[in-house]
């Protein structure tokens, strides 16, 4: 069947069509009577807005695009809850790509935010992104890189202080009484993972007394946490590490569920502390102390400075944007 327009809503409602224009676009410029005859033939007629044909003669759409390397991660879910909400307040749309840290996929969807013509692009990579963001930009479309400071003064960026974290969670498992400590992350060439283990060894460093080990893996999910956990449980008490550090929650669940199934006791034996502090952390088998970033904050204050660089709002004096994360202390570190 043909698509309905404003024409023929119009016809039925017996008014013009700039008067339908008016009313889909500027409703307090239309009497009652006519918005009611209008709105009728709408829903007679099924009549569906073309956005596109208004955002093309308006010269600027309703869409942001926010890419991020893992969806299924519930840290990436709660930020996408806030960039939806304030986005919305703003009146604006939000299309959610998951690039799954692929780097050819992210390049896809980059080019095909480029060709709709997205307002702004929200962007969390864990490769180095700044030089196809700023080739973007020269070409009208601009974006915030989410989650890591950019390099380039001239790349809006908004981001946790990852050594921060790193450090609050090693020296509160140095404070608990922790020595042989373990770093469960990475891959260490991804910036964020490179921080929190900086920030973990200045507290490990600081403490005289305290060892580090690194546990380089590949995947930062709750199979790997179950993987870790089964050859550390393995070992000899005496060469097993008295406090872990997971570069994030869903290593930290899975370290736990395997450590105490193996008969290791959380915390007694081995104290864990995650990163993210997602909803599943305080539910987990034993409750998991973790770092946590501002979570429904930070999506919200990334749309904003992406309104501040497409112009929406006063651009402040600072754009790349850095939030201290806290400790939320839980069972699984709570001795004694």
């Amino acid at each position: 069947m043909p698509r309905v327009g404003i024409r023929e809503v119009a016809a039925l409602a017996d008014v013009s069509m700039g008067t339908v224009s008016h009313f889909l676009n500027h409703p307090t410029r239309v009497s009652a009577e006519k918005a009611k005859r209008i709105q009728e033939a709408i829903e007679k007629l099924g009549f569906v807005r073309n956005n596109a044909g208004r955002q093309l003669r308006l010269g600027r759409s309703s869409t942001v695009a926010y890419i991020v390397p893992d969806v299924s991660n519930p840290f990436f879910a709660t930020i996408a809850e806030g960039v939806e909400r304030r986005a919305a307040q703003a009146g604006l749309s939000v299309f959610l790509a998951n690039s799954g840290g692929d780097r050819a996929r992210e390049d896809s969807y980059l080019a095909l935010f480029e060709e709709q013509g997205v307002r702004g692009m929200l962007v969390a990579s864990h490769d180095p992104i700044e030089d196809r963001l700023a080739a973007a930009r020269t070409r009208g479309t601009p974006s915030v890189l989410v989650g890591r400071r950019a390099n380039s003064a001239a790349q809006p960026s908004i981001s946790i202080d990852d050594v921060s974290g790193g450090y609050l969670a090693a020296r509160h498992l140095i404070e608990i009484g922790c020595r042989r400590i373990a770093f469960v992350g990475g891959p260490l060439g991804i910036q964020q993972i490179a921080d929190r283990l900086q920030g973990a060894s200045n507290a490990v460093r600081e403490s005289g007394t305290a060892m580090l080990e690194i546990i380089d893996i590949e995947h930062r999910i709750i199979s790997v946490g179950h993987k870790v956990g089964a050859e550390l449980s393995g070992r000899p008490a005496e060469h097993r590490p008295d406090g872990i550090f997971a570069v994030n929650d869903l290593l930290g669940i899975g370290l736990v569920q395997t450590l105490v199934g193996n008969g290791v006791r959380v915390p007694e034996d081995i104290a864990v502390v995650g990163y993210d502090d997602i909803e599943y952390a305080e539910n987990s088998l034993v409750p998991l102390t973790s770092v946590r970033p501002p979570h429904e904050d930070f999506g919200i204050a990334a749309v904003d400075l992406l309104l501040t660089v497409i112009g929406d709002a006063p651009l402040p004096a600072e754009t790349q944007l850095v939030f201290a994360p806290d400790l939320v202390v839980r069972r699984s570190t709570t001795r004694g």
